[in-house]
């Protein structure tokens, strides 16, 4: 750690990649010659031989890191546990199973040195399987720009080059790698640029990833939806909800009146649709309570970081 810090730093996660990792440090070592550059391996939990190998790698080369988590814990933490180890000032992030071409880590690098935060790779020519990868990623690209207004053509690239400072203030959990572009467009000011990468079929193993994503993307696309949307303004997301627990109220309100205008005969079942109807009032102000607090403790935040604002990003 006594050496200078690095310029350039390339973060792959490996889960299982045993085959590719020799593979892999060459075509990177011959991409990126004797520039300033490291190498973070992040061994995602890999059940066979891939840390071994990784260490291998890293014992021929100083350049060569190799950080190991305890368990699996996905692509999103092993890209957290990276970028907490990373040194260079611009930080290049790539799959580890040579479907990504670091003869493309320059071009990326360039991008990002003319000024832009965050350089996303959509890949041209994809080789994947058409059902189980391309019309799912397809729709879920489409998906996530409706929703984030974020015009990015394939946010599961993983090929991606960042400036530093934009990653301290990234907060990643799930699967939210999947929204990374969408996540710094909202935290701050930014540029972002999207250039084409080349992609090739997976030589070794099978992916890791398939249709029993779709749900856990989906629902973390809805945690981006609320960040993006309520987050300087947590009340306004509160009220809804209250306006529409209200109605609901009301509605059973009203089915309270109509079957106690029937006469006795059903009158009795007045008396579930009261209880439902004072249900959902109660839920209507305690969201409504819930939205106020939330408003107090933003403002209060603001207040103590001096915080005024924010711009939205750019994007070219």
């Amino acid at each position: 750690m006594s050496s200078p810090s690095p310029h350039l730093s390339i973060l792959v996660p490996l889960f299982n990649e045993e085959e590719s990792v020799a593979p892999l440090v060459q075509a990177i070592r011959a991409a990126l010659g004797k520039d300033r550059w490291e190498l973070i391996l992040v061994d995602d939990g890999s059940s066979d031989g891939t840390f071994d190998k990784a260490s291998e790698a890293a014992a021929s080369d100083p350049r060569i890191r190799v950080v190991r988590l305890a368990r699996n814990y996905g692509q999103t933490i092993a890209l957290k546990a990276g970028f907490d180890h990373a040194r260079g000032s611009v930080v290049v992030t790539m799959d580890g199973d040579l479907q990504n071409d670091p003869e493309d880590i320059p071009r990326l690098v360039a991008k990002a040195e003319e000024g832009y935060d965050l350089v996303v790779g959509y890949r041209e020519g994809r080789h994947d399987r058409l059902v189980t990868r391309k019309i799912p990623s397809w729709v879920a690209n489409r998906l996530i720009r409706t929703i984030t207004r974020v015009p990015i053509r394939d946010n599961g690239c993983t090929l991606k080059a960042f400036q530093r400072e934009v990653l301290q203030d990234l907060r990643l959990y799930s699967d939210m790698h999947r929204f990374i572009p969408a996540l710094v467009a909202s935290s701050a000011s930014t540029r972002i640029a999207e250039i084409p990468v080349r992609h090739h079929p997976r030589r070794f193993g099978h992916s890791k990833y398939g249709l029993s994503r779709i749900w856990k993307v989906l629902a973390d696309l809805m945690a981006v939806m609320m960040i993006r949307w309520y987050r300087e303004q947590p009340l306004v997301m509160f009220a809804w909800s209250s306006a529409a627990a209200f109605v609901a109220g009301l509605s059973f309100l009203a089915a309270t009146l109509f079957v106690l205008a029937r006469g006795s005969v059903v009158a009795g079942g007045s008396m579930v649709f009261q209880g439902a109807s004072l249900l959902w009032f109660g839920l209507a102000g305690y969201l409504l309570i819930v939205g106020l607090i939330c408003e107090v403790a933003v403002r209060r935040y603001r207040s103590a970081s001096g915080w005024v604002g924010e711009s939205s990003g750019g994007h070219r």
